[in-house]
């Protein structure tokens, strides 16, 4: 970690640098020792980094600075920070770091998800909050029904853009650019940035600065990969090898829904602990099987290709299934192991670095 500047720290309230230390952050990464001066300052900022490269508190520490010195008292339905991101999973693991960097703080971080009752989300809306965490969908269903309304927004993050730019996210955001107020702050995060990434942060901020850490396309140095070549009836037991032998946890990506359950079936059979993540399940069976991992329970994760879940973060290694049409024999693994697994929050895999779906 790069050394932290004190004039950086002492632009933190004392009460938000205690949470930092709360969740192991005794002085910023060069991500956070670079974002945190500018969002301070008041800048846009526009950061592309790896998944895993401390983004979280580098937006939500400054998001509590920019609440204590805000003049703006709560108001019912109207939060002043708002924060985006793609899935269940994530949003929560999000809300879970803005509660421990906050806690010493009297400000409501509150959770905006499908899932989870919206019923509770309204009263929670009703009773005023400060950061709202949220899923696109979600928050629009809540902008409709009038329980949520964004003019009192003063500061947007919207993190995980580069998977979010399929067609439903943009038309999502569409419809919530209108509800924010002209005069704010705004942050946008990514691993990488696509056209349609770079469009949508021309729409959003305004003379940002452009914070980037990773190439967006080489995969991380820390990555390595290797290539199994198999026939199509040997992917199963390839794959229950490469679980058996793999030291640490593992999550294993597959095409579909269907191949997750029916691979994880097969995994169980074989006598593996192995824990199935895709958006079938309901909320309470997906935070179980992220439970089963972070307490060693389960030690594989099977999930669609979508590098997306929060229990990513607990895994030391990935593993991609390739399957080819039969005329394009041989099928092959893919398998991506972190060269160095002890450190917290490795990057994932990219796109470029796998290739790999099933």
């Amino acid at each position: 970690m790069t050394d932290a500047p004190s004039t950086i720290t002492a632009n933190f309230d004392p009460l938000i640098i205690a949470g930092l230390k709360q969740i192991g952050i005794e002085k910023p990464n060069d991500v956070q020792n670079r974002v945190w001066p500018e969002v301070l300052n008041g800048k846009d900022v526009l950061l592309i980094a790896q998944t895993g490269s401390g983004k979280t508190a580098a937006y939500a520490a400054p998001a509590f600075q920019h609440l204590l010195a805000s003049k703006a008292s709560r108001e019912p339905g109207a939060p002043r920070v708002l924060i985006l991101a793609p899935t269940r999973e994530l949003v929560t693991q999000i809300a879970g770091v803005c509660r421990q960097i906050g806690r010493r703080l009297a400000f409501r971080t509150r959770l905006l998800c499908g899932g989870l009752p919206k019923d509770a989300q309204i009263d929670a809306l009703a009773e005023g909050v400060d950061i709202a965490v949220a899923t696109p969908g979600r928050l629009i269903d809540l902008l409709m029904s009038g329980a949520c309304r964004l003019d009192a927004t003063t500061l947007l993050v919207i993190d995980e853009v580069d998977q979010m730019l399929d067609e439903d996210f943009l038309t999502a955001m569409d419809e919530i650019i209108p509800h924010l107020p002209d005069q704010r702050q705004a942050m946008l995060c990514s691993a990488t940035l696509p056209p349609a990434g770079r469009a949508l942060a021309n729409r959003l901020l305004y003379k940002p600065v452009t914070l980037e850490f990773a190439s967006q396309t080489v995969t991380p140095r820390r990555i390595k990969q290797r290539a199994m070549f198999v026939e199509a009836e040997e992917k199963l037991a390839t794959l229950t090898q490469i679980c058996t032998e793999t030291k640490g946890r593992q999550i294993v990506f597959l095409r579909t829904k269907a191949s997750v359950d029916q691979t994880g079936k097969h995994l169980r059979k074989a006598g593996l602990s192995i824990a199935v993540l895709h958006g079938d399940l309901a909320q309470g069976a997906r935070q179980k099987a992220v439970d089963s991992l972070r307490e060693g329970r389960a030690r594989s994760c099977l999930q669609p290709m979508s590098p997306r879940a929060g229990s990513i973060l607990m895994m030391s290694h990935w593993s991609s299934i390739t399957i080819f049409p039969k005329k394009l024999r041989p099928t092959y693994i893919v398998s991506v192991v972190p060269l160095a697994p002890e450190r917290e929050g490795l990057p994932l895999p990219s796109a470029h670095g796998t290739s790999a779906f099933c």
